[in-house]
């Protein structure tokens, strides 16, 4: 090992003896500077989920994964609890979005999705004015500049187009507004508990309030980039031998520097297409109640890689499945100067979620804390396995367990029996989960968010 694999855990997280593997093969790799893993850890490919790692140098694909810039995206309402319809808005939304793999919504030429790529939510109002779509009915362009700066980066990396695969463009540009599958979801939800009334009352949040928070990413795009570069990493020198889900590149190298483009690029496409959501979820508010504000609370990405100065030293650090979490100071300038950056923490279906705020108190993990519950069970084993008809492992989630864990919320799905490998039993406990980060000082709770609507592909 080149350094420490540290995990910030405690005795009621399970630990996978592959994940922990995982982490060390990432701590042998020569450019790694620090390599760290929040509570969620679960192995991933190459490189586990909930991991974070600093390199000089280098940057590396594995270690963001395939889904580029998939991240979380809040918004509140102006509604209590029982006075909207959760149910009849949940299912206005689900005809509006759509749900699962390999969908489309909003089609793009390829012209149009270079703007995505260079430019992301900065092309936003140049796609309303050339892409028809019933999208735009909610689009207002002071609501467009209030939530800007309410998106991490301000929805715009330095992207290009050029770097990008033809694949990628091809099947990427006719899915934003879509959701994918997995364990990407929409929720219509209920604040539950607030615990510190100061920030929460800053963000427009109070008790009992109705929010809608959104989980996906860059797509199918995201997917062919992460999976261009990192067989272009397999096969760069040094890399002899070594397996693609541990090649890195050199951040200097003319393809390192097109990876960082192509990954930036993805990562535009991963604002946009949330934006997109967002824009569609206040569409269908909108015609049901009138014109009201859904405010944005923010939008923050878990797999990134981002050039960041720590203790003095330049790293990329990549967050696979983690979440950046700055405090106050380093959030200067912007609307979260006084309160740190905004934590957005799904737990899953039928459990908790958490927006907490960074405390700029976590140096140790790079200024990063876990991106939400993790699983403690692969889908595989949540469903069980057959073939031809014959049982080859019964699922550890059986039909009933699953019905039970979720009785409480309205639950829409193309596909209620695959929906099942996210059951919460097949995720840790977000409580603890979150205990552990506040007990390291890294964040602040600010509310607990229940879920009363669930839209999953």
């Amino acid at each position: 090992m080149v350094t420490d694999a540290t995990i910030f855990a405690s005795d009621r997280i399970g630990l996978e003896a592959e994940a922990v593997g995982q982490l060390v093969d990432a701590a042998s790799l020569p450019p790694v500077r620090r390599v760290l893993a929040t509570a969620d850890i679960h192995v991933g490919f190459g490189v586990p989920i909930g991991a974070v790692l600093g390199m000089e140098g280098a940057i590396m694909p594995p270690a963001v994964g395939y889904d580029i810039n998939c991240g979380m995206r809040l918004l509140h309402t102006p509604f209590r609890t029982g006075e909207i319809d959760v149910e009849a808005v949940a299912s206005s939304i689900a005809r509006d979005v759509p749900l699962g793999e390999g969908q489309e919504n909003l089609p793009l030429t390829g012209e149009q999705a270079e703007w995505v790529c260079a430019e992301g939510v900065a092309a936003v109002p140049r796609l309303a004015e050339k892409v028809k779509h019933r999208v735009w009915e909610a689009f207002d362009e002071q609501q467009f500049q209030q939530d800007r700066v309410r998106i991490e980066e301000h929805g715009s990396m330095d992207g290009d187009a050029q770097a990008v695969p033809k694949v990628a463009m091809e099947k990427g540009r006719r899915q934003l507004g879509t959701l994918g599958g997995g364990n990407h979801f929409i929720e219509i939800q209920e604040v539950q508990a607030v615990f510190d009334a100061v920030t929460a009352a800053a963000f427009g949040l109070f008790e009992h309030q109705i929010v809608v928070m959104i989980h996906s990413g860059s797509r199918r795009f995201g997917y062919e980039v992460a999976d261009h570069y990192m067989d272009a990493a397999a096969r760069g020198p040094g890399m002899e031998g070594r397996r693609k889900m541990l090649a890195y590149l050199e951040a200097e190298s003319r393809e390192g520097h097109r990876y960082i483009q192509a990954m930036w690029a993805a990562a535009n496409f991963g604002f946009v297409n949330r934006h997109i959501m967002g824009l569609l979820v206040r569409r269908c508010f909108n015609r049901m109640y009138g014109p009201v504000s859904l405010p944005l609370v923010y939008d923050v990405t878990h797999n990134m890689a981002k050039q960041e100065t720590h203790e003095g030293r330049l790293l990329w650090v990549h967050r696979k499945g983690a979440t950046r979490a700055f405090g106050p100071r380093q959030m200067a300038g912007t609307p979260f100067e006084k309160t740190g950056q905004p934590i957005i923490t799904p737990g899953s279906m039928g459990t908790a979620s958490y927006l907490m705020v960074g405390t700029g108190a976590s140096a140790e993990s790079l200024c990063s804390v876990n991106h939400g519950a993790g699983r403690v069970l692969s889908r595989t084993a949540a469903l069980g396995k057959s073939k031809g008809g014959r049982v080859i492992s019964p699922p550890a989630i059986t039909d009933d367990q699953f019905k039970r864990s979720i009785s409480h919320i309205k639950l829409i799905t193309p596909n209620r029996q695959k929906v099942k490998e996210e059951a919460p039993g097949a995720y840790k406990d977000i409580d603890e989960v979150v205990r552990i980060v506040t007990e390291c000082g890294w964040a602040r709770r600010v509310a607990r968010l229940t879920p009363l609507a669930v839209l999953k592909g």
